[in-house]
């Protein structure tokens, strides 16, 4: 019975280990919301800056000055609602390697097909599907 109570609460405190549906890719992006719901551009701004959570700015830079240190060796966020609609913006959140197999950005939302993993991370996605919506609504504001 304790062992029970004990899976029971560790699945509960980790949120990205809920069953995952495979989104519908069409083209070049997932055109619908992973959640059904829209996203909180502000959580999604603070995903994006943390650097224990989504870790964005440890290979991109982006329009959030007051962290220093942003990456250079991926394309810049600024402007990144200019240059990509919201579905493909979610695409390469959930599996950018659907667009380039070389890409070295991690499928944020993705459990199948993934190598090397440490045994308590497997099946799990590193952001939840609210996550990555909250990501995508910061993002699609980045305009001119």
């Amino acid at each position: 019975m304790r062992s029970l109570v004990a899976l029971a609460l560790a699945l509960l405190a980790c949120p990205a280990t809920a069953q995952q549906v495979d989104p519908q890719i069409v083209g070049d992006s997932i055109p619908h919301s992973l959640t059904g719901q829209p996203g909180d551009a502000a959580r999604g701004r603070g995903i994006v800056a943390n650097r224990s959570v989504g870790l964005c700015l440890l290979c991109h830079s982006g329009p959030i000055a007051e962290e220093r240190f942003q990456g250079d060796l991926a394309p810049s966020l600024a402007r990144a609602g200019s240059r990509w609609s919201e579905g493909q913006l979610r695409l390469r959140i959930v599996d950018g390697s659907r667009l380039n197999a070389d890409t070295i950005m991690p499928a944020y939302y993705r459990t199948r097909g993934l190598h090397r993993i440490a045994r308590n991370f497997e099946g799990k996605t590193i952001l939840t599907a609210t996550q990555v919506e909250d990501v995508v609504a910061y993002l699609v504001t980045l305009k001119d």
